[in-house]
């Protein structure tokens, strides 16, 4: 039986986004994603939950600093996301429509290549507080 242990970490950003096919003509974009694909775009007050996976480290007691994991949510995810337009600011959406689901999968990739990789990684988002999602799904 191996000791592993979840911590985890919160943190908030402010984004605004369309959801479009730009495959698909108005009518039907709009009929799929609603007020979502608002030309004009809109925002959300994403609150998102880091959650690392791993056996603590015998000479810590660490699954993995926190303050470190913190550090790097910062840099590399909210430094990028925080308060821009995700189509128009973020070169990760620039062919990817985004989407709760494809944020999610966006950041679990960025973070995963930052972490050790013993360490098993699931991203929460919110979208509101209502609606969000998990990647991936254990």
């Amino acid at each position: 039986m191996s000791n592993k242990v979840a911590i985890f970490r919160k943190e908030h950003f402010n984004a605004a986004h369309r959801l479009n096919n730009p495959l698909w003509d108005e009518a039907t974009n709009k009929a799929v994603f609603g007020k979502c694909n608002n030309p004009h775009y809109h925002g959300h007050n994403y609150e998102l939950i880091v959650k690392v996976i791993g056996v603590p480290d015998p000479q810590t007691g660490y699954v993995m600093d926190v303050k470190k994991l913190s550090d790097i949510i910062q840099k590399d995810v909210l430094e990028k996301f925080d308060h821009k337009n995700l189509n128009e600011d973020c070169k990760e959406f620039a062919s990817l429509n985004p989407t709760a689901e494809n944020i999610a999968i966006v950041i679990h990739d960025i973070l995963k290549s930052k972490i050790d990789a013993s360490l098993d990684l699931q991203i929460r988002l919110y979208e509101t507080e209502r609606n969000f999602v998990e990647y991936p799904i254990n």
